[in-house]
């Protein structure tokens, strides 16, 4: 017999666990997970960095505000998620001047290298600085969103891949694994797979599109101190930031990808460390290990979050990119609060297409979805 939820949540990174945490205790939530262990794609595979002027306006503003809220719920947590961790764009002045925004101020080499004793001077022309960056600790706040979510209720199922879903009266049947669910609202949080769930759920998948993207720990020879700030070519050719003795780097590279278990490619490691060794002094010595996670996209570079308009109940919480950690808890608090408006509007769970603030709405929520209002609003508007 199906166990029955107001919402069922099919994905268990970052996006998933956040939302879990955000509805757990306000309505009966259960969260499925194809992998054994949770945040195993892409949400383990972070950088774990939030850049307030990494993105799109709108991404910067869901940054901004999830930083609001990590911060007010590190008071309550045993150590810190968010540690202080400048970052810095370094290379030509016409690339530097595209990427960088308002977040971010014109430093001169010399201060950069300064602030970077590991940079060449010569190899870059300008730079600037963002010094409302963070680092994050990524499995902290995984843990904390899981543990909240559990201890409001709300059910979470590994090992669980959806082989089934159909709409079915009011609300969606599911079948994951060897359980079988019912729920009014079904959220499409599977990164990646975010299509292909919509494919097997009957609904119309947006061309979403993953890409690789690798990562490594390196050792080397010139450490860098803590206080050092992340640093990227303003071209996106590498990033590199310090990782205690080590210093975490990668080649910023984004290439097309099936959804996969990604792993670094023969060569792309190599290449990535032969080009740091020649632009800067870390003078790396080897590798430690190496690990390639899937970004997944919209065409227009905005993270998808809403009632699809052509299936309802079905709620996307997808494509947010690079910027999975950094927009999560914000968009997690709009897609809350558009579920639950939904139920309530209904009289029940899932039968109202997207639900949206209106221009008075007060409160914090509002800025989030002031934020993704200007760009998106329903899907398939």
């Amino acid at each position: 017999m199906a166990a029955h939820y107001d919402v069922l949540i099919v994905g268990g990174g970052i996006a998933g666990l956040s939302l879990a945490s955000a509805l757990a205790g306000r309505c009966s939530v259960a969260l499925v997970e194809a992998e054994q262990e949770l945040a195993y794609h892409t949400s383990s595979r972070s950088a774990r960095q939030l850049i307030p002027s990494y993105g799109p306006p709108v991404v910067q503003e869901l940054t901004m505000r999830t930083l609001e809220l990590i911060a007010a719920r590190d008071k309550e947590l045993p150590g810190p998620v968010l540690v202080p961790r400048s970052f810095m764009l370094v290379g030509s002045a016409a690339d530097v001047a595209a990427e960088a925004s308002g977040h971010m101020q014109p430093i001169t080499v010399e201060r950069a290298v300064e602030l970077c004793p590991a940079l060449l001077p010569g190899t870059f022309e300008a730079a600037g600085l963002d010094t409302g960056s963070f680092g994050c600790n990524a499995p902290l706040l995984l843990e904390d969103h899981r543990e909240r979510a559990a201890s409001a209720g709300a059910d979470i199922i590994t090992g669980a891949r959806v082989h089934s879903a159909k709409r079915l009266g009011s609300g969606w049947q599911v079948g994951a694994g060897a359980e079988g669910f019912e729920a009014g609202v079904l959220v499409n949080a599977a990164g990646a797979w975010a299509d292909e769930l919509a494919v097997l759920s009957g609904v119309e998948k947006l061309g979403l599109q993953p890409y690789r993207r690798t990562a490594a720990i390196a050792a080397v020879g010139h450490s860098l101190p803590l206080s050092s700030p992340m640093v990227a070519a303003a071209d996106n050719s590498f990033y590199f930031r310090p990782e205690g003795p080590d210093v975490l780097i990668s080649p910023s590279e984004t290439e097309p990808s099936g959804p996969e278990d990604a792993r670094p490619r023969p060569g792309d490691v190599e290449r990535l460390v032969e080009r740091l060794n020649s632009v800067t002094r870390l003078g790396i010595t080897g590798i430690r290990r190496a690990w390639t996670g899937l970004r997944t996209e919209a065409a227009d570079g905005v993270p998808v979050a809403g009632f699809d308009a052509e299936a309802p109940g079905f709620y996307w919480l997808a494509g947010q990119g690079g910027y999975g950690f950094q927009t999560s808890s914000a968009i997690a608090e709009l897609a809350a609060e558009q579920i639950l408006a939904a139920q309530g509007a209904s009289g029940g769970p899932g039968s109202a297409g997207p639900v949206m603030a209106g221009p008075d709405s007060a409160g914090p929520e509002s800025r989030t979805a002031q934020a993704l209002a200007a760009t998106r609003w329903s899907i398939r508007r």
